[in-house]
Parts: structure tokens; sequence; C-alpha cells
């Protein structure tokens, strides 16, 4: 992997190949992410998704292809990953270079709205609290390229809808590139400028989100790329009231 610095890129991947046991999950991907560009990805379990985050984090080398990314990255994960014997503030320093002060915790803590838990154990928060503290931990390295793998798969609708407005506003305010991992079509047309669909090892679809933010799910715009992603997905597409019904 080769960290990059260019004018217009965040991330720039040709002929990525990634294989187990002799099977490519990855098989010759293409992808361009540009800098301070939200981009979402899609595709069924199993599809490849998270095994690209992990080369893109670094967190996965035995690849064949080019591989460029910024030097500055961070990832947040479904699961906070939070080490349960430190308080939440030494959790969001975790893995930084040097000795960096709680005072760096504290801004980034401050940041996500968890200004009040800085002492608190990792025990004593919810899940949504949990997982902005995750968010702090990828904060505080100043990313210039932010890696989402499901950040909100586990938590209930109502956190969920909170967290995605927090990652909204995160990532206006720092103007990183942000690549977003999820299931959730209806949170993929709300958060990106972009929408891929990873299938069959590559991306097979993309589809450009041309709405200002804040978003209604509900516009007829946003529920015709709801229902052709649904479609590219192999999944019937139901009424966006449907699905919170059923939820």
């Amino acid at each position: 992997m080769t960290h990059v610095e260019t004018a217009d890129d965040a991330v720039r991947v040709g002929s990525l190949t990634r294989s187990f046991d002799g099977r490519a999950v990855i098989d010759n991907l293409e992808l361009t992410v540009r800098k301070g560009e939200f981009v979402a990805l899609l595709g069924r379990s199993g599809c490849g998704k998270s095994t690209l985050l992990r080369v893109l984090a670094g967190l996965d080398r035995e690849i064949a292809g080019e591989v460029l990314v910024p030097r500055r990255k961070a990832v947040a994960f479904q699961a906070p990953r939070l080490m349960p014997w430190k308080r939440v503030w030494r959790n969001v320093l975790l893995g930084l270079p040097g000795r960096p002060g709680r005072d760096i915790a504290e801004k980034a803590l401050k940041e996500v709205g968890l200004g009040h838990r800085t002492d608190a154990w990792p025990k004593t928060l919810s899940g949504g609290e949990a997982q902005r503290a995750s968010l702090a931990r990828a904060l505080v390295r100043e990313p210039d390229l932010l890696l989402l793998d499901e950040p909100f798969g586990a938590l209930d609708a109502l956190t969920r809808i909170t967290a995605q407005r927090l990652v909204a506003d995160l990532w206006q305010s720092r103007g990183c590139a942000v690549l977003l991992v999820t299931h959730d079509v209806e949170e993929a047309l709300l958060l990106a400028d972009r929408v891929l669909v990873m299938d069959g090892g590559v991306i097979a679809h993309e589809i450009r989100v041309d709405r200002d933010r804040p978003r209604d799910i509900a516009d007829p715009y946003l529920a015709g790329l709801r229902t052709e992603l649904l479609d590219r997905l192999g999944v019937e597409a139901a009424e966006p009231a449907e699905v919170e019904k059923a939820a």
C-alpha cells in the first residue's frame, strides 16, 4: 500500500485483488474517492465490502494491485472496541503516537457530544455513547480519510438516526473524505454524495445523489434511487413507511 497526496483524490485503487483459499473476494476492483467526498458502499453479505475497507485501512496487506490512500486515516467499526479497564478519555487516545494530553481527548469527546462522559468507564455507556466514543477515537487522528464499517448496525432506530446526523455534521465540519460500508440503503442515500454497489468482487453500480442536505427519504427523487438500489441488491422494494412499520 502506498500513501498518496494528490490535488483531488483521497483514495485511488487500481486492479485490486484479494483472494482467500484461492477464491477472489475482490477481483480486479477499481475505485476512486475524491478529497472531501462522502461515499457509501452497499452490497450483499459476503460480497467483500468489509474486506475492501480493511485493505484501505492498512489492516489487510495480502493483496495484488494498487492502493493509494492518505497517510492520515482512521477507522470505526460496528463494535466500538473500547478497553473496559480504561476510562473513556484514555480509550480515545489509544494508539496515538507520542504522549498526547487529556485535552486532545476531551476536545474530540466534546465534538461528538460526550464531554460529560470523559471519566466514565466503558461499561457504563449506552450503545450510542460507546459508538460516539469510537468516533472520537477516530477523530483525534485528524484523518483525511474516515472509514466506517457498519458503525450504526447495532444501534436501535432512534439512536441510529442521531448517530447518522452526528456523522453528517462531523463530515461537513471536518471536510475529510468518508467511506461508509452499510447494509442500509436509506442511510446511504441520506448521507452520501455517491452510492456504490459491490457485487462479484467489483464495483458493479454507482449513483450520484444530487440533493442538498438534510435530506428526506420521502423525497420522490430519493425514493426512486432507493428502488433502483434495492433492485440492484436483489431486494423487492417496499415503501419506507412499510419498512419502518415492519421494524
